[in-house]
């Protein structure tokens, strides 16, 4: 049976579309999981769920083409694995798209709508895209245990009609159903399969045994604190959420403020060689700068760095100011003159009046505490911008919130919710607070203390979700403590004190994973040394229902552990709230009893942070609670990925802290991480800069293999630049080149008739009678034995991109040395032993190569081997992806025969550029070619491939050397311009003695 035709012109994205059908027609992927699923050798791989809330980006396909690519390998490699994709449902992300849906503006209006309603459409949003990614990923070649889109699609449809009405879909063993609410909970438990979401049930109610872990071990409680608040949103953002990726380069107007003295208490001295306790002049006032105008009107005291220091300066306003020496230039404008210098220390306790010190809020607040604005002590204020006083509103920051308390210092807290001035700002109140900084301007001026403003570019903190820009409000906020940060090394840290810390406990098990790339070890590291204890709660409606029961009437909270808990415990609202998920708003209804008053308790309205529900997956996906046996089988993975420049903090963070908490291993052996895709620009993608690509788009152009490939070869701890451009290069580096060859041997094969023994396709048969020809087929086929060697062992060690360099090598090897030197003896007419070789040879080697590469290029990979194999012999396993992975050992490699061509390879190479520097063309003959090599064994190869050296490079002849200096003439050349100055009139002698000697001996 010959082989089906190819064309040496290929359309790879038909291909692929073509190769998706068979697949479909085959159900290939469910044979193969039947084909592993027996098997002893196990892979456990947890995904890192991506949110179904949009399309997926071409940044997505990236790692899901690593995740793919390691699946594909480990199962090729006779392995049982999961093959469970996971879904990221809850949080902000969906909700804001819903509310732009609906054309929302803020929180108000998700109530008057009524959140149940919202609620629905957040999880039909979820199932919907959910659909769309699934077949997305499909195209990418994403093998996975998907659920069906159509019923997904279904699904959505259907939440948005009527959740209570009843559905049935199929599970993993047999049909499930009940109502749409019902059964779209139960989606990714073990009896469904498919993705795991983590709006189920399942993952929902592990969270809660989660956090009353944490109660148990004393971790969790209410805090009061300052934190950043999206005032769209009306919610907390937390530490992990805005690092880095949170900070956006914007222009504020920046002002400087007067805040006038009115007294220097004893104690306080300028060291002017003035009185022991200084006088105060009218006109006298501390000069502070801010870039947040709207604080102002909660400013309590003034900072200022103890050894810093600073001047008292006399302007021609009539005012004596005082601020950092280092930050006059910069701040003061018209004619002024220094009369005086102190340090920082000096000014501590010294007194001034407020800007806004007529506000009831203010006045209240200066009542009540007994405190008049004073200068406090801040060993962090610096003089690299502003004045080198800062304006201290503890209300209004958290660095401020915390010297508040370290000085006590009164708190005045000027904004609700959202953002707007609340009672007690008098002219302000009812205002939102980014839209006031020109009437705060003018109120300055009329009072006398502005100075100047100025346009100020820096890094700001927004919102992850809408990009509103966040202000720092005091709120009641839930929080998991991380434990104390000990002052010492951490092998002098006692067992005691790791047992009270959350914090060192999860340092060990970062000890245990390996990090790739090894960087990341380092970075989680210094997160756990930084961080602050992580705020779990959000004052928003779709996620987490925290089961919290905090009680009103004597403040103790309990915390409910699971469903079963919650029903015993329940004192009303069991029975609104029965057959419903756990979600807002039914199981608002359920109250309890206080078990210290007796009282009957509400549960807490806020949700969780979304990090809580993708860390739990290790537990929720893997049967912790109801199937012990899977969850012994499966944990811990022994493999995760996941993009690194937030996931230090966020999902990796949060899978380490729950598992730590739960258990006594880490979540996970093995972390690759990789880097940010950029444009093709060097840009971020955005599609108002139309630089931005869609992953449908670049599938349909560049095609899923070509996009694969671009992205295993690339090094993941940098960032990759990605377009057609790349897509471009990509193809015609690797992909033509290898279908070239493939459609070499099938086109000449179809000529000659030529057909592979279909019960002997590993069976090298007779040798070609040419000793060169016969040496040529055994190096090549020792050739792809040792790429399969080192393939293998790139792969092992998660090194894609190593793995790449050593195939595109094999390639070229295949293709310009191999086939190039054997083309004769496939054009030759007659049919003899040699040209037999030849095609057996380039057969065996193809088929081999093939199965190196299908965990990269799945499409193209499949495609040629129904041909060279599945089309011969009916009996071959029906796909690629079926066999098992080529292994061979480094120890059994012929390695003297692949020293010998990689010798000549380079040697012919080496000729060839020579000849290029010296202007000659390769098809003007030449007499010899001069080589110099550096051992006897290297000498005597060349001088065995001096016949096919000689024809490589165009010369008569080869001429092996033992010395490098016969290859080279020397001449010496004085430098003039040096040795002339430097000898004077005795140059003339030094250069007649260089002349006389041996360039070679000199």
């Amino acid at each position: 049976m010959s082989f089906k035709n190819v064309s040496n012109k290929v359309d790879f994205v038909t291909l692929e579309q073509e190769t998706l059908k068979f697949w479909q027609e085959t159900d290939a992927f469910n044979e193969l999981r039947r084909l592993r699923a027996k098997s002893s050798k196990r892979f456990s791989f947890i995904d890192g769920p991506i949110t179904a809330n949009n399309p997926m980006g071409a940044h997505h396909a990236w790692g899901r083409t690593y995740k793919d690519l390691y699946q594909r390998y480990h199962a090729m490699q006779g392995k049982n694995l999961r093959w469970q994709n996971g879904f990221d449902c809850q949080g902000l992300w969906v909700e804001v798209e819903v509310e732009k849906e609906l054309g929302f503006k803020n929180k108000r209006d998700i109530e008057q709508f009524g959140l149940e309603k919202f609620i629905k459409l957040c999880k039909a949003r979820v199932l919907h895209y959910a659909a769309v990614q699934t077949e997305q990923s499909m195209r990418l070649g994403y093998w996975m245990d998907w659920n069906s889109p159509d019923e997904l699609r279904r699904l959505s449809s259907m939440m948005k009609d009527d959740p209570l009405q009843e559905v049935t879909i199929q599970g993993a063993n047999g049909s499930i159903s009940g109502t749409v609410e019902q059964v779209v909970g139960m989606l990714g438990l073990p009896e469904v399969g498919g993705s795991y979401f983590t709006f189920s049930d399942e993952n929902n109610y592990m969270i809660w045994k989660f956090l009353k872990t944490c109660r148990d071990n004393g971790w969790l409680y209410k805090g009061r604190d300052v934190m950043p608040w999206c005032a769209r949103c009306g919610t907390g953002i937390s530490q992990h959420e805005i690092v880095t990726e949170g900070y956006f380069e914007v222009t504020h107007e920046a002002v400087f403020v007067k805040f006038p003295i009115v007294a220097k208490p004893q104690g306080s001295s300028e060291t002017l060689g003035v009185s022991e306790t200084p006088r105060v002049s009218e006109k006298e006032a501390l000069l502070i700068w801010t870039t947040t105008p709207w604080t102002l009107t909660s400013n309590v005291a003034a900072a200022v760095g103890p050894e810093l220091t600073y001047v008292k300066v006399q302007h021609e306003d009539g005012w004596t100011y005082y601020l950092a020496k280092e930050a006059v230039k910069n701040t003061l404008i018209g004619k002024y003159e220094v009369v005086g210098n102190l340090k920082g220390e000096e000014m501590i306790g010294w007194q001034y009046a407020g800007p806004f010190d007529e506000l009831p809020a203010v006045v209240d607040a200066f009542d009540e505490a007994s405190y008049s604005h004073r200068v406090i002590a801040w060993k962090d204020v610096g003089a690299e911008e502003g004045t080198g006083i800062v304006h201290i509103a503890p209300g209004c920051g958290a660095e401020d919130f915390q010297l508040s308390k370290e000085n006590n210092l009164p708190v005045i807290a000027p904004l609700d919710e959202n953002g707007v001035y609340v009672a007690g700002f008098d002219w302000l109140t009812g205002q939102h607070s980014q839209e006031v900084a020109e009437v705060i301007f003018e109120n300055l001026r009329e009072a006398g203390v502005y100075y100047r403003k100025q346009r100020y570019s820096h890094r700001y903190p927004h919102c992850w979700r809408c990009d509103t820009e966040l202000v720092y409000r005091l709120v009641d906020e839930w929080f998991i403590s991380m434990g104390e940060l000990y002052d010492k090394p951490r092998e002098e840290v006692t067992e005691a004190e790791k047992k009270a810390s959350l914090r060192y406990q999860i340092m060990d098990r970062v000890d245990k994973i390996n990090w790739v790339p090894g960087f990341g070890y380092d970075r989680e590291m210094d997160w756990l040394r930084n961080m602050h204890d992580w705020m779990i709660s959000k004052k928003r409606y779709w996620g987490l229902a925290l089961p919290i029961w905090e009680c009103a009437e004597c403040g103790h909270f309990t915390v409910v552990g699971d469903e079963n808990e919650l029903e015993e415990r329940a004192v009303e609202g069991w029975v609104t709230f029965e057959g419903h998920t756990p979600h807002r708003p039914f199981i608002d209804a359920v109250k309890i009893a206080c078990p210290e008053c007796g009282g009957v308790v509400d549960r807490i309205k806020d949700v969780g942070n979304p990090w809580l529900d993708a860390g739990i997956v290790t537990f929720s996906t893997l049967g912790y609670r109801h199937h012990p046996d899977l969850f012994q089988k499966w944990y811990p993975a022994d493999w995760i990925s996941e993009s690194f420049p937030g996931q230090f903090r966020n999902w990796f963070y949060s899978l380490l802290a729950q598992s730590t908490v739960l258990g006594d291993e880490p979540p996970f052996l093995n972390l690759f991480g990789y880097s940010t895709m950029l444009a093709e620009d060097g840009r971020e993608m955005h599609k108002s800069w139309g630089n931005s690509i869609e992953f449908n788009e670049a599938a349909d152009k560049m095609g899923a293999d070509t996009m694969r490939w671009l992205y295993a070869s690339c090094k993941p701890e940098q960032n990759l630049l990605f377009g057609f451009g790349k897509g471009d290069e990509t193809r015609r580096r690797f992909l033509i080149p290898l279908w070239n060859v493939y459609s070499f041997l099938v086109s000449y094969a179809n000529l000659d008739g030529w057909e592979p023994d279909s019960k002997q396709f590993s069976v090298s048969g007779n040798q070609s009678p040419n000793r060169a020809h016969a040496e040529l087929d055994r190096w090549i086929l020792e050739r792809v034995k040792e790429t399969a060697v080192s393939t293998r062992t790139a792969l092992d060690k998660y090194d894609a991109e190593k793995a790449t360099q050593h195939l595109e090598a094999m390639l070229d090897d295949l293709s310009n040395w191999y086939v190039r030197r054997s083309r004769r003896r496939f054009w030759k007419s007659e049919a003899d032993m040699d040209k037999q070789a030849a095609y057996r040879t380039l057969y065996q080697v193809m088929v081999k190569f093939i199965r190196l590469l299908a965990p990269f290029i799945p499409f193209t990979t499949e495609a040629m081997y129904q041909n060279l194999v599945r089309g011969i012999d009916a009996n071959a396993p029906a796909s690629v992806h079926h066999t098992l992975y080529p292994d061979a050992h480094a120890d059994e490699l012929d390695q003297r025969l692949l020293d010998k061509m990689r010798l000549a390879i380079t040697t012919a190479s080496l000729g060839r550029s020579a000849r290029s520097a010296a202007d000659i063309k390769l098809r003007q003959p030449l007499a010899k070619a001069r080589v110099n090599v550096g051992s006897q064994q290297e000498q005597a190869d060349l001088q065995e491939m001096a016949d096919v050296l000689a024809e490589e490079i165009n010369v008569k002849e080869i001429v092996v050397v033992s010395e490098v200096g016969e290859l080279v003439n020397y001449k010496l050349l004085p430098n003039n311009r040096v040795l002339g100055p430097k000898f004077g009139k005795n140059f003339p002698k030094v250069r007649q003695a260089l002349m006389a000697l041996d360039p070679a001996e000199a």
